[in-house]
């Protein structure tokens, strides 16, 4: 296996690493990781990341939900004929507020089975370096290369306004 570098740049604005993101990606640069003390939406342009699919788990465990609430409740209605001053047994307004409840657990069920499937815990790869900086104002954006490319990413990362450092993989 070869042995790779990791490089980091620590800059002081989102601006800044974001330009340095969208140069890194033309110069063939591997991103492996982006540290940011709050989320940055132009950093994320610059990374180009796909739009979750959480979303759309959380969707279909509400669809669902309802449904199986309000078929559990005209289930159990149907089952005890229980017939009051000639109403219907199957009552749309009560069994609408059980589907209500099941939408909301089965959403959380679909959200937490969502997660679970798609941010793909637990990660099983190399560590990635880490500047205790970046939790309070810097931004740093950590790139993986051969350990022939360090010196130009740490001078495109200098030229971007940012302080470039070398780590090496274990």
């Amino acid at each position: 296996m070869a042995h790779k570098k990791f490089v980091m740049g620590l800059f002081p604005s989102d601006d800044k690493a974001a330009d340095a993101i969208s140069l890194l990606k033309k110069e063939g640069g591997t991103v492996v990781r982006v540290h940011s003390p709050i989320p940055s939406e132009k950093i994320s342009r610059a990374l180009k990341l796909k739009k979750s699919k959480i979303g759309w788990f959380t969707l279909a465990g509400g669809i669902f939900g309802f449904f199986s609430g309000f078929a559990l409740a005209a289930f159990t209605a149907t089952r005890w004929h229980l017939i009051v001053s000639g109403k219907p047994v199957v009552a749309l307004v009560p069994f609408f507020i059980v589907g209500f409840e099941f939408t909301i657990l089965f959403a959380v069920f679909g959200n937490v089975i969502g997660m679970l499937s798609q941010i793909k815990l637990p990660a099983w790869r190399e560590t990635v370096p880490y500047d205790p900086r970046c939790s309070g104002d810097r931004y740093g954006v950590v790139v993986t290369c051969d350990p022939s490319q360090t010196e130009k990413f740490i001078k495109l990362f200098q030229h971007h306004g940012g302080e470039g450092m070398t780590y090496d993989t274990e």
